[in-house]
Order: structure tokens, then C-alpha cells, then sequence
């Protein structure tokens, strides 16, 4: 760590020049050698620097909608390689490419607070040391060695000794109880915000290697800080506790007002501005405009939580329209209402046999009439029907019972006929002899 802290050495003096203008502001408040004008003095070193990275979290932003922009790409890649794992990589990294994207973006925050970190442990090693530093001279360094947040003083670290923790005038177990619930605080707070991003962020409906370095990170980072922690003295525990905080707060801000398109957080945004529609008649705010804009401007392309977005406004009676702006229409909302009721109202689903005995037809009559396709699986009713049925089974009946054959053939086509009109799933059966029993 000292090597490292070393290596950007070249930044100390401008980190160490920052947190002594902030301490003779809080030290004329709170005394100088107090804890307090110390530790807030590393939380406004650590709120300035954020403060100056927010063009950099903006272009993390925008990285980050491009990964999503880039979902449905990413998906036909994974459909289309399956069963190439290289290959797919290969294409992802293709796509990554040619759409000048990095998955890497959202490590960039970091990245770059790594020299302001790293020159703050070098600052705060060099007080508990005894040695001067930068700006800060000798009268500074024995009063950053007098101040103590909690009992802990600056410059302790968990791994101090008695008798290292005794020169800085503190006990050894107030050192390692505050360093031990900064360090779970710190690791926590971590973890929270990469599992907020995660779990309401992301369009979980695709899975990319940006998901999976994103939920690795989300287990590695908290474990990283929980094992270099010990290693770090109180006041860079403070800088790291606060910047994680303000990430944390940051990153809810962003997820709430600006939320990833297919992700939990965009479903529950889209609601809330429903509700907002509906209680003002209007889209209110420019920044809601645009968001209502952009998801008309998608048409057949919208998500399934912008697609529930827009059944509720016109079941609302509001149609979205190109400028981000909504009417009201009386129209709209009866038409939504009908499409409903009639999705409600639609038949119960017949079971197989129903619909092919529905289905069934007779079977031609002899010398090519055919029977009426509306009495399909019923037993005809026709006055004119039934007594000339039963005429010709008399008159069958009677030549069967003097030996005449020739009646077969008519006899045959009576039974396939009854069969037809009796709705059986059966085919057409083989006729029976006319001398066997019924």
C-alpha cells in the first residue's frame, strides 16, 4: 500500500493543501484539534471531489444506456452462438466495438478517485508517522495527532499495536471497535449500491456479460474493502464511508428519476407519472415530456412496462401524443373499456371431442344426395325425414325376410347415415349383415 500511495505522491500536496483550507474553515468552528474539524474536513475533500466528477458519472450514464440500448442486439447474438460460447464472445465484443461502447464504464468512478485515495492514505500515514507532509507543516501534524473521532484518532489503523495506539494517546479497544463498524459500514454500503443496481437497474429480461461483471462486482468489492480495511487508518475509512454514501444517494437519485428502460425501476417510474397524469390532466415537467416523447417515438419497439403505461392511459382516457404531451378523450377511454369487456366475454375453450363431433359430417347417400350440414351431430327433427325413414327400414325388413340381397347396398347406407347423424368420433363402420341381430 505505501508503494502504491508512493506512486501517486505527485497529488498529495494539492490533497493535502484542500483538507488544510478546510480545516482552519471547521477549526474556527469547532476548535482545531478536535476530531471534528478534522473528520469533516476528509468529508468535504471527499464532497469536492465528487462534486468535480460529475461529468464523469454523466458519461457512465451514458455508457450505461448504451449497453441497454444495445439489449435486443446482444440477445439475437446469444440465440444465434448458444452453443458457441467463443463465438459469442467474439460478437459481443464485435457489437462493443463498432458501437463504441464500454463495459467497462461504470469501473470509471472509481478509477479516478484511486490518485485523491491513494494521496489521502499517504497524507494521513505520514501524521500517524510524526512526519510533515505537503502543506501540512509541523504545528498541523501534532494537531491532526491530538484529534480522535469516537475515541479512534486519525491516523490509527485496526492492526495497531498497544503501544502505537498508546503514543496517538488512545486505547486499543476503542481503535479496533470504531475501525471495526466503519469498516462493516463501509463494506455494506457497498454492497447495497451495487446490489440496488442490479436488482431495479438493469433489464434483467437479457443476460450480457455487463450483467455478469456487474453482479461479480457486486460480491468482490465489498470483500476487497472488508480485508484492506483493517489496513487503513481511521481517517481514510472516513473518506471511503463517505464516498460511498454519496454514490449510494447519487445512484438513487439517478434510478429514480431516470431509470433504466425495461428494469423494475422504469415500471415503478411509468406508474408514478400514471398517477400524476391522472390527478393534474397533464404530463408536468420537461424532463417527463421528454421521457413520455421518447416512449411514443418507439412505437411497435416499446417495452412491456411501457406498453402497460399506455393501456392505463387510455384506460385513463389520455392519449400520449408526439411532443410528450397527453389529451383527454372520453372516446379513448369507451373504446379501451369495449377491447376490455369483449376480452372478458370471449367463449369458454370446447374440449376436443365437442369440436369434432361439431365437426362430424354424414356420410353421402346412395345415388349422390348428401345430407344438410346443420344437422351435424344432432338426430334430424324433419316431419318429412323421419317418416320416409322408417318406410324404408319396413320395406328392407321385408325383403331381407324373403332372401331378396339386393337391399344391402340401401341398408349399408341407412346405417352409415344414422352413424353420421349420432355424432360418434368413429369413422364409418363396416355395414352389417342383414340377417344379424340388432
Amino acid at each position: 500500500m505505501d508503494t502504491i500511495a508512493n506512486f501517486f505522491s505527485f497529488i498529495t500536496t494539492p490533497v493535502s493543501w484542500v483538507i488544510v483550507q478546510f480545516h482552519k474553515l471547521y477549526g474556527a468552528i469547532f476548535g482545531p484539534d478536535t476530531g471534528w474539524a478534522w473528520g469533516l474536513s476528509i468529508v468535504s475533500l471527499v464532497v469536492l471531489i465528487r462534486i468535480c466528477l460529475i461529468p464523469l458519472f454523466v458519461k457512465q450514464i451514458k455508457s450505461t444506456r448504451n449497453m441497454q440500448a444495445l439489449q435486443p442486439k446482444m440477445k439475437a447474438i446469444q440465440e444465434r452462438y448458444k452453443s458457441d460460447k467463443q463465438r459469442q464472445s467474439e460478437e459481443m465484443m464485435k457489437l462493443y466495438k463498432e458501437t463504441g461502447t464500454n463495459p467497462l464504464s461504470s469501473c470509471l468512478p472509481i478509477l479516478a478517485q484511486s490518485p485523491f485515495f491513494f494521496a489521502l492514505y499517504a497524507v494521513l500515514s505520514h501524521i500517524a508517522e510524526g512526519k510533515t507532509i505537503g502543506v501540512i507543516d509541523q504545528p498541523l501534524l501534532e494537531s491532526a495527532r491530538q484529534a480522535h473521532i469516537f475515541g479512534a484518532p486519525l491516523a490509527a489503523t485496526f492492526t495497531d499495536s498497544a503501544a502505537e495506539v498508546a503514543a496517538l494517546d488512545a486505547s486499543l479497544t476503542s481503535v479496533r471497535i470504531v475501525t471495526a463498524v466503519m469498516i462493516i459500514m463501509m463494506s455494506a454500503s457497498q454492497f447495497f449500491t451495487q446490489r440496488q443496481l442490479m436488482m431495479k437497474n438493469v433489464d434483467l429480461s437479457v443476460k450480457t456479460p455487463y450483467m455478469q461483471q456487474q453482479k461479480m462486482l457486486m460480491y468482490i468489492f465489498p470483500l476487497i474493502f472488508a480485508v484492506m480495511g483493517i489496513n487503513f487508518p481511521v481517517g481514510v475509512l472516513v473518506y471511503w464511508l463517505t464516498t460511498n454514501v454519496w454514490t449510494m444517494g447519487q445512484q438513487m437519485y439517478v434510478i429514480n428519476q431516470n431509470p433504466t428502460p425495461g428494469s423494475k425501476a422504469q415500471d415503478a417510474y411509468l406508474q408514478r407519472l400514471l398517477k400524476s397524469v391522472t390527478a393534474h390532466d397533464e404530463v408536468r415537467g420537461r424532463r417527463r415530456k421528454n421521457i413520455v416523447k421518447v416512449v411514443v417515438a418507439k412505437g411497435a419497439e416499446r417495452n412491456d412496462n411501457e406498453r402497460r403505461f399506455f393501456a392505463g392511459l387510455a384506460k385513463a382516457g389520455y392519449a400520449a401524443q408526439a411532443d410528450g404531451t397527453v389529451i383527454k378523450s372520453d372516446t379513448i377511454a369507451a373504446e379501451a373499456e369495449g377491447a376490455g369487456a369483449a376480452k372478458r366475454q370471449q367463449p369458454k375453450r370446447q374440449t376436443k371431442a365437442k369440436r369434432q363431433a361439431g365437426g362430424a359430417h354424414p356420410a353421402p347417400a346412395k345415388g349422390g344426395e348428401e345430407k344438410d350440414e346443420s344437422t351435424s351431430a344432432e338426430p334430424t327433427t324433419s316431419l318429412e325425414k323421419k317418416p320416409r325413414d322408417e318406410a324404408e327400414d319396413a320395406k328392407d325388413t321385408a325383403k331381407n325376410a324373403s332372401g331378396d340381397q339386393s337391399v344391402r347396398p340401401s341398408r349399408a347406407n341407412s346405417g352409415a347415415s344414422r352413424q353420421a347423424k349420432s355424432g360418434q368420433r368413429k369413422g364409418q363402420q363396416r355395414p352389417k349383415h342383414p340377417s344379424s341381430k340388432k
